[in-house]
């Protein structure tokens, strides 16, 4: 999700940080009673909303500069610099006060005031992205010898021969400047299906209620959701999918309505730069093979033996003669109930985390005690996602949301978003800026990667049976979480851009019986490994990753990248941590599938997939073991 600005792509919320695993969000506070040290301090950014509107509208009024190198960008390689610092120190301030009204927004989405100001920025991208719209079309009319002249003429052009070599790669699809002014000024429409979602899904949505098989009456909201789907006595969860499904699907030629205009708006950028497809218009920017995407699916597809086998597993251990899908988020293991105060966590994500060496411990300790995390939930508080990690802040430094409640699952999440910091800082401290913000087809490895580390520090000290069944179910569930489900997610958005691509329309009927059958495939419906009622086909409209443009199959990507960076450096492979830290600096200096080339995983190859399915298998045999030993 970002903006482009005068040919600089600028991140509004970093890209892949969206934390794929609904956490448990049940201890709602007012803000007012949360400590400072436990909350962000935006003052970093600006000390305050007058400080943060000067420098708005300092930067405003700069906008009109970028006219000079009208007609002029490619006219010598000191014009050429001149254009492109220009443009960076305008993107760069852009970068920082996005980042401070969406962090502003995050704290209490009800503020209207704070809505207003993301807004802002939106409109401000906008403006300024089409005035300085002829800065790519006279840059894509230079030809390869002129550039590599000006490069060597003009040393202080290095940090933009990536960008400017990229160009010419790309050079077929882009536009004219008057074109590209008018791809600008559609930026104004194009984010609207997601803020109507968001608007509607967030604050608007009749949610339901329901009483409890104890009499306990709850809200059914996305909070209330995410806690109670997980409720041990099956009774419950049953009252709770029952009542939480049926509700969206009152809604749910609404919801195919917004969705259906997001595909509309992808298929128009597409088709407006001579792509062949949606799919490879998102996945171009940052060379990523359209093969890359569709052989997760087929992968994913032929391993879904493995999957099934998790599937078995959970039905086993939860003793139901029919595995539902009500029964995904229930605990496996009763009587183990691991809790750990913000605190424990921090020292327990610090501890599993010391392979990585002590510049990457310190780095952790500035997050952890310089106040780049906001910690709690607390009213009005941004709960979709439910844990984030920023990393537009160039000159400062990310910022972590979080919705702590002291489960396991919060703190394999204080370890995964602090993956996403720790890749943002380094890049950031490492690249210039034009290199600093890298592609998200690896903004997930750094994520999943801390959490490898963190399951594998937690298997290595814990031998209680029940404890350790537990964590290997975590470790499943994320696997189940991660590659499965995204993966699945990643083959509905493929299905529904290919349809309209062929000029079928989307409604929410459509959009549910598409989403129903890959479901029940993944699922093993028909084989009666799980049953999927027809009330929780509609779940498509509870994800907001479908508006985020082909961006799903990267947690998956990334995931499998990750187990396999982990295990070099958790066998103590020579030279694993220095080439991972250095992955880590790399930014947008390379392609990503080059950088993790580097770091040592070919993404192009099978084998980064079949060593996570390894790892999944090896995980199962031990959960067997040790269920066979305990007579189960």
């Amino acid at each position: 999700m970002g903006k482009q600005l005068g040919g600089v792509m600028i991140t509004l919320m970093l890209a892949g940080a969206f934390f794929p695993f609904e956490g448990v969000l049940s201890q709602t506070r007012e803000r007012s009673t949360v400590s400072a040290q436990d909350m962000w301090n935006l003052a970093d950014l600006y000390p305050s909303d007058a400080a943060w509107k000067q420098a708005k509208e300092s930067l405003t009024a700069r906008f009109d500069q970028v006219l000079q190198f009208k007609g002029k960008v490619a006219s010598s390689a000191a014009t050429l610099l001149a254009c492109l610092e220009f443009n960076s120190a305008v993107s760069k301030e852009f970068g920082r006060l996005s980042s401070y009204a969406a962090r502003k927004s995050d704290e209490d989405i009800h503020i209207a005031a704070n809505l207003a100001m993301r807004q802002e920025m939106t409109q401000l991208a906008t403006d300024y992205s089409s005035r300085a719209s002829f800065i790519e079309p006279e840059l894509v009319q230079m030809d390869k010898a002129t550039i590599e002249r000006y490069l060597v003429e003009e040393p202080r052009l290095a940090p933009y021969k990536m960008y400017l070599s990229d160009l010419q790669r790309r050079k077929a699809h882009k536009l004219s400047e008057k074109e590209e002014r008018i791809m600008a000024e559609a930026g104004l429409m194009a984010d609207g299906p997601y803020t109507i979602y968001g608007v509607f899904n967030n604050t608007e949505m009749p949610f339901p209620e329901a009483t409890l098989t104890d009499g306990t009456k709850i809200k059914l909201d996305k909070t209330g959701y995410m806690r109670y789907r997980a409720l041990p006595k099956r009774e419950d969860r049953k009252i709770v999918f029952e009542t939480f499904w049926p509700a969206f699907a009152k809604f749910k030629q609404t919801y195919g309505a917004q969705l259906y205009a997001n595909v509309k708006t992808d298929m128009f950028n597409a088709r407006t730069r001579g792509y062949g497809s949606c799919l490879e218009s998102a996945l171009d920017p940052y060379n990523i093979p359209t093969d890359v995407y569709r052989t997760l699916i087929r992968n994913v597809n032929d391993n879904l033996g493995s999957f099934h086998r998790y599937l078995a597993l959970r039905k086993r251990m939860l003793g139901v003669d029919t595995l539902r899908y009500m029964d995904l988020y229930a605990p496996v293991v009763k009587g183990v109930d691991l809790q750990y105060t913000y605190s424990q966590a921090q020292k327990l994500v610090l501890e599993a985390l010391k392979p990585l060496g002590k510049p990457y411990a310190d780095a952790i300790r500035k997050a952890m005690n310089e106040r780049w995390i906001d910690v709690y939930p607390t009213t009005g508080k941004c709960s979709s996602p439910s844990a984030y990690s920023t990393g537009d802040e160039y000159d400062v430094h990310p910022y972590i949301l979080l919705n702590f409640n002291g489960l396991f699952n919060d703190v394999s999440t204080l370890a995964h978003e602090l993956g996403h910091s720790m890749h943002s800082y380094f890049s950031n401290k490492t690249q210039p800026f034009p290199t600093a913000n890298y592609s998200t087809f690896v903004a997930e490895v750094a994520s999943t990667f801390n959490e490898a580390l963190l399951i594998d520090k937690m298997l290595k000290e814990i031998r209680d049976d029940d404890v350790r069944l537990s964590l290997l179910m975590e470790y499943l569930d994320n696997i189940k979480g991660t590659v499965f489900r995204q993966t699945q997610f990643a083959e509905y958005e493929l299905a529904i851009h290919e349809m309209a691509e062929k000029g079928r329309p989307l409604t929410g009927d459509v959009l549910t019986q598409i989403y129903g059958d890959i479901l029940k495939k993944y699922y093993g419906h028909d084989k009666g490994l799980c049953r999927i009622d027809d009330y929780v086909n509609v779940e498509w409209a509870y994800i907001p990753h479908f508006y985020y443009n082909f961006y799903v199959y990267q947690y998956s990507t990334s995931f499998t990248a990750s187990t396999a960076l982990s295990e070099k450096v958790l066998t103590g492979e020579k030279g694993a941590v220095e080439k991972y830290l250095q992955f880590l600096s790399s930014g947008g200096s390379d392609y990503p599938i080059e950088i993790l080339k580097k770091a040592g995983v070919d993404m192009t190859t099978p084998d980064p997939f079949q060593k996570t399915m390894q790892a999944m298998n090896r995980t199962m045999d031990e959960i067997e073991k040790i269920l066979k030993k305990k007579g189960m």
